[in-house]
């Protein structure tokens, strides 16, 4: 063993006779000072971790080469399923079970607790059954289905206010806050007329996950004259709340105090119904995987190249999506994009690809294009050109790229398959 910094013998066998040092400085293979060599390494073990080459990751991504299915085509795919499907549970097992709490719901909000729902399977159908036959009785009810995709804290505040009377109190500014500061106010000044109650399904959703929708909400939930029935549906949505919101009672309203209480006043319900989630899943796009249709990278290029359609951004362009954008852009933009896809599924026929998978190979060039809708009075020059396809360039509708060389010129195509494409064209040419 040499002296010094010997924390490692060059020889393996003078190695194996001597107790573990303790190296007094960092040698070359990263001991530290003052810390005792468990394992020592040899020169050996130095070159192998040297000459060990970089980890590789393939490439080929099954994602990648998944295609997102269309409505039509999950349709078909889930009707044997759904045909040979059982019910092994009655379908009002929900309602008996649950029905006989109804009473002991209404005493708990009565008392000044809000009720929050649990458990596995849909509380849509249930929770809206308890509003209308025992909360409507009681006062106003306010249904928000907070899982649909337009859904705002706006929207349910403004239908709040539609109460008669709440429009009636001074607001000062239109901001959500002072809307909900009005709601509270209103409910705290005539509490022998008015009630509230407060259905949220899916609280758990990313609306109600801001601060400011959280401030807001919490708010409206400890006024005494406001009860708030919810559900969650995920498994991490008890940390939304801290233990102080969780923990914090209703009290006699204090209309002077500018800091008002916040917090919610939660009483936790089991409420199983093993019902399927049909009206929270139906306004999601169930024609796409969401994890085929995230590609990016080495795994977006290999799939280009094989010939997959890919937007500008990344994601493969869907039917669905297509159809979204088409909605939003002006009549001459889809005389435009009916005029380019016409020509690629023209050029699509001509090569029988039965596919139609690579669109890029049947791309337009720009300049014939742009004759093309000069003598169709749809863009008279190159500005208003550029114009029209800018809002399909931005959602990866179409897409460009260079024809040949530098300087030889633009070409355009649609990212989407045969049979896709014809079926866009297909509605457009009925719209028209």
């Amino acid at each position: 063993m040499s002296s010094g910094r010997g924390a490692v013998s060059d020889d393996a066998d003078d190695s194996s006779d001597s107790a573990p040092a303790i190296a007094s400085d960092v040698d070359a293979n990263g001991l530290f000072e003052g810390q005792p060599n468990l394992i020592v390494g040899t020169t050996f073990d130095a070159y192998f971790l040297q000459a060990l080459p970089a980890p590789r990751t393939s490439a080929n991504v099954f994602s990648s080469f998944v295609q997102p299915l269309t409505s039509d085509e999950y349709a078909s795919a889930l009707a044997p399923a759904s045909a040979a499907s059982t019910h092994p549970i009655p379908l009002n097992w929900s309602k008996t079970c649950h029905r006989p709490s109804f009473a002991n719901f209404s005493r708990e909000l009565e008392e000044g607790f809000n009720l929050l729902f649990y458990g596995f399977g849909s509380k849509w159908a249930i929770l809206n059954e308890f509003a209308s036959e025992v909360c409507s009785k009681r006062g106003h009810v306010v249904i928000a289905n907070s899982f649909q995709p337009n859904f705002s804290l706006k929207e349910l505040l403004s239908s709040i206010e539609r109460i008669p009377g709440v429009q009636n109190l001074p607001l000062t500014s239109h901001n959500i806050e002072k809307q909900a500061r009005r709601i509270y106010d209103f409910f705290a000044l005539f509490p022998a007329k008015h009630r509230l109650f407060l259905v949220i399904h899916n609280i758990d959703s990313p609306v109600f996950r801001t601060t400011k929708a959280k401030s807001c909400l919490s708010l409206l939930a400890l006024n005494p004259h406001i009860h708030l029935i919810a559900s969650v549906d995920r498994i991490n949505a008890p940390l939304l709340w801290s233990s102080t919101e969780l923990s914090t009672r209703k009290q006699e309203i204090d209309l002077a105090g500018d800091m008002l209480r916040r917090g919610y006043a939660w009483l936790w319900h089991d409420m199983t119904t093993l019902s399927p989630y049909d009206v929270e899943l139906a306004p999601a796009d169930r024609s796409s995987i969401s994890g085929a249709s995230a590609l990016h990278g080495i795994g977006a290029r290999n799939h280009q190249e094989t010939g997959g359609t890919i937007a500008a951004n990344g994601i493969l362009m869907t039917e669905t999506a297509a159809q979204h954008i088409l909605a939003s852009v002006t009549q001459k933009a889809k005389r435009l994009f009916a005029l380019l896809g016409a020509r690629q599924l023209e050029s699509m026929h001509e090569a029988s690809d039965a596919g139609g998978t690579n669109a890029q190979q049947y791309a337009l060039a720009y300049d014939i294009l742009f004759s093309t809708a000069r003598d169709n009075f749809i863009a008279t020059n190159d500005t208003a050109m550029r114009s029209l396809l800018g809002e399909f360039r931005d959602h990866g509708l179409v897409l460009s790229a260079a024809q040949g060389g530098p300087g030889s010129g633009e070409a355009l195509w649609i990212p989407l398959r045969k049979e896709r494409l014809g079926k866009i064209l297909k509605s457009l040419n009925a719209e028209q």
